[in-house]
């Protein structure tokens, strides 16, 4: 396989539970990894974070370090805190042939 992209697509062909599965996770370190980046152009600790959003710094520490998943809650308060938003948009399906 040449890319990464091309690997995805060849674990969704044999195991659609599995590339589901891989996609969520991706979906979730792109989120992380955004507030991470943010936190990081802010200036802010983890620590600092935490005090901001009212919220224990071990909490922070998890979810960026991937040992934990915020529940939205959370979630919503960091990216307040960090200036950002989360959207929702339709998902393209491409039709199978």
């Amino acid at each position: 396989m040449a890319t990464w992209n091309d690997y995805k697509n060849h674990v969704r062909q044999t195991s659609p539970e599995l590339g589901k599965d891989m996609d969520e996770v991706e979906a979730l370190s792109q989120i992380v990894g955004a507030m991470i980046e943010r936190r990081h152009e802010l200036a802010l600790s983890q620590r600092d974070l935490a005090a901001l959003c009212g919220i224990p710094h071990s909490s922070v520490a998890r979810i960026e370090a991937g040992k934990s998943t915020p529940n939205l809650g959370t979630l919503l308060k960091l990216f307040d805190q960090l200036g950002l938003t989360l959207r929702a948009a339709p998902v393209t399906v491409a039709s199978a042939k």
